[in-house]
């Protein structure tokens, strides 16, 4: 896998999609807005899990025929991609970033336990020293997540599926030497929660991350980050889905564990 020319981005994934889902509509565009601007700001102090060094989802389809693919949702389906850490060049710098991008957006960051697997599986050493705290008491405030949908234990409502994904669109290495990458990865974020009932429906978001990135035992991690709005892409003229059209694809259609 050459990396040719180093601004191109070669990813392997299905074509993005999000307008806000039919049902409940969004009262006030600007608090919808706001709510996924504040989860993006803090999902992004953990800059998410290298899943291609840790693996995805560990269920599998044993047989081709099954009747029915067993997914989780929103969480990342398939089997370990790689047996490796990430090459030492740009584009297992890049791989490196991207897939941190897939993890950022994960509702895993939602769960303690993960939380802490993601922490100090991404992030340098001394780094992740000093995420863990503020991390912890971020994801833990009751008045967080009150705002976004959530019980105190990051749960969704009866009857609601909670929608956290990141789908990177690209990526591109703006400086690289062989102890440090700096990676520009540009994606669309979907974050809310589906369901009839829901006041904080399923929107979309674009954004561009710049990782910071160090070649520390054998694997590319993450020293630090900057994030910027946009490239945003115009809209088209499509109809919303419906409440349970959104839920369904959410339940049926996992995320990937390797965008790049």
């Amino acid at each position: 896998m050459s990396l040719g020319d180093e601004g191109q981005t070669r990813t392997r994934l299905p074509e993005g999609g999000g307008d806000v889902y039919g049902g409940a509509r969004r009262g006030g565009r600007s608090s919808s807005r706001s709510l996924v601007t504040v989860v993006g700001v803090v999902v992004l102090l953990i800059a998410a899990i290298a899943f291609a060094n840790r693996g995805g989802d560990d269920s599998s389809s044993s047989s081709p025929s099954a009747d029915k693919p067993k997914t989780s949702a929103t969480s990342p389906t398939g089997t370990k991609p790689v047996q490796s850490n990430y090459a030492h060049d740009q584009q297992g710098a890049q791989s490196a970033a991207a897939n941190y991008s897939v993890a950022l957006g994960s509702s895993d960051m939602f769960n303690t336990a993960s939380r802490h697997d993601i922490v100090n599986a991404v992030y340098a050493p001394d780094v992740a020293a000093t995420r863990l705290s503020a991390l912890d008491s971020a994801y833990s405030s009751e008045k967080f997540l009150t705002n976004i949908g959530l019980d105190k234990d990051g749960r969704a409502p009866n009857g609601q599926t909670f929608v956290s994904r990141v789908v990177p669109v690209g990526t591109k290495v703006t400086a690289f030497s062989a102890g440090a990458a700096t990676v520009d990865v540009w994606y669309t974020s979907l974050f809310g929660l589906s369901g009839d009932s829901s006041t904080n429906p399923v929107t979309e978001s674009w954004y561009t991350t710049t990782y910071q990135l160090k070649w520390i035992d054998n694997d590319w991690k993450v020293t630090d980050f900057q994030q910027k709005d946009g490239p945003v892409p115009v809209g088209r003229d499509q109809k919303a889905s419906t409440a349970d059209d959104m839920t369904k694809a959410v339940e049926e259609f996992g995320g990937f564990t390797y965008a790049r």
